[in-house]
């Protein structure tokens, strides 16, 4: 008896089905880069959702609080995966200090997993009026909101 490949691939296809994960959807936080929201407003709603975790990875001199995702969250901002969130507003307690001098005022954002030039023409296309700064040539990109 001769196999017909088609066949055999729709009988693989079909009983592994079962196997496969459901397809999910990435938590997209392009509305939030209308750069209207606060930081402190930003930051806690990602963390009571539990995409990021509470506590700062890293903070900045300049009092920045870097914010690691939650394993397994997956976010994104106009199509490109998050690979930490930024946050500090003055005089806010949610925000650890740096050891040098503090931003003037609040600042919200992202660094994603995309060339400058690529977060640059999704950014304007959307029409948001967020700051574009290349963290790691090709690699990864920041995307800054402040007053």
């Amino acid at each position: 008896m001769e196999s017909h490949p088609f066949r055999v691939l729709a009988a693989l296809l079909v009983s592994s089905a079962g196997f496969c994960p459901a397809v999910s959807h990435a938590y997209a936080l392009d509305a939030q880069f209308d750069c209207q929201a606060r930081p402190h407003t930003f930051i806690t709603q990602l963390i009571d959702d539990n995409y990021i975790e509470s506590k700062p990875m890293r903070v900045d001199k300049n009092s920045v609080n870097a914010f690691r995702p939650v394993h397994g969250s997956d976010m994104t901002v106009f199509g490109f995966r998050v690979y930490a969130v930024l946050g500090y507003e003055p005089d806010d307690d949610m925000f650890k200090k740096g050891r040098g001098q503090a931003l003037a005022g609040p600042l919200y954002g992202v660094v994603l997993s995309a060339p400058s030039e690529s977060v640059e023409t999704r950014v304007r296309a959307a029409g948001s009026t967020a700051k574009v700064h290349s963290v790691i040539p090709l690699l990864l990109t920041a995307l800054i909101c402040t007053d």
